[in-house]
């Protein structure tokens, strides 16, 4: 296994994989990427270990949709199985894979408390199909402060674990090394990330400007609220389906490709 630079410019092919293999299997791919949202918010509300269960099957579950992507750019039907793809390798890489999951739980619990620490506790109440809800939410005195923080926070531990769940699994690579590589790949093919992320930026940004306006046009702000969670966990899906092309060019093998 050996890093891979890339160009700038690759930020936004992956941007266009994305959304491409996302439409040759939207069925498939948006399904399974709800399935992966239904999973994590009914493991959320079980008392006291849910949402640390959650957080830790994170990892696994992304590194499941990539490699449902990585079926759909084949030419292949991604079955709901794919989403266990993390479980399935072995008990060596499915062990790593679980530990990989506890770190990035109990870095995601340090997060909130810094947070909470430095930005304050903010109200809740949020109904995500109610949009004055959000707009009063974001409002409120510290929310906003606080979401800022946490997204600060979060960069160095999404670095850390962009690439690391298909290291484990497509490489064998441990935990720890793991997250070293992932953060490297990063740092070297930052400039294609910094596209990448202004490229889905600027996706999100044109598809909510053209859901306003076809809501102000037929049905106001009650069409908006409808609309908007659905489009939403669609734009969601196109943006995990880019996911695995992030990884695919960051690093490649003697072979010169992604292990199966």
């Amino acid at each position: 296994m050996k890093l891979h630079k890339v160009p700038a410019s690759t930020g936004i092919l992956w941007v266009k994989l994305g959304i491409r293999t996302f439409f040759r299997q939207p069925l498939a791919l948006a399904g399974l990427f709800f399935m992966f949202m239904l999973v994590v918010s009914v493991l959320s509300i079980i008392p006291l270990l849910g949402h640390a269960l959650a957080l830790a099957l994170l990892p696994a579950a992304t590194l499941g949709l990539m490699a449902a992507t990585r079926e759909a750019a084949a030419g292949q039907f991604p079955m709901p199985t794919v989403l266990a793809s993390a479980f399935q390798a072995g008990k060596d890489r499915m062990r790593a894979m679980l530990v990989l999951g506890a770190i990035y739980a109990v870095g995601s619990f340090v997060i909130m408390g810094l947070t909470a620490l430095i930005a304050g506790s903010g109200p809740v109440g949020f109904d995500p199909e109610n949009v004055e809800s959000a707009g009063e939410l974001l409002r409120q005195p510290g929310v906003m402060r606080g979401i800022i923080v946490s997204l600060v926070l979060y960069v160095p531990l999404g670095l850390l674990f962009w690439h690391a769940p298909a290291l484990v699994h497509w490489h064998g690579v441990s935990p720890a090394k793991s997250l070293f590589f992932s953060a490297l790949a990063c740092w070297t093919n930052k400039a294609a990330l910094v596209v990448y992320f202004l490229g889905w930026t600027g996706v999100f940004f044109g598809v909510s400007l053209v859901l306003v306006l076809f809501a102000t046009a037929f049905g106001g702000p009650q069409l908006l609220s409808l609309l908007l969670f659905p489009v939403a966990m669609l734009m969601s899906a196109m943006f995990f389906s880019s996911l695995y092309f992030t990884f695919r060019d960051s690093f490649t093998t003697d072979e010169g490709n992604t292990p199966a």
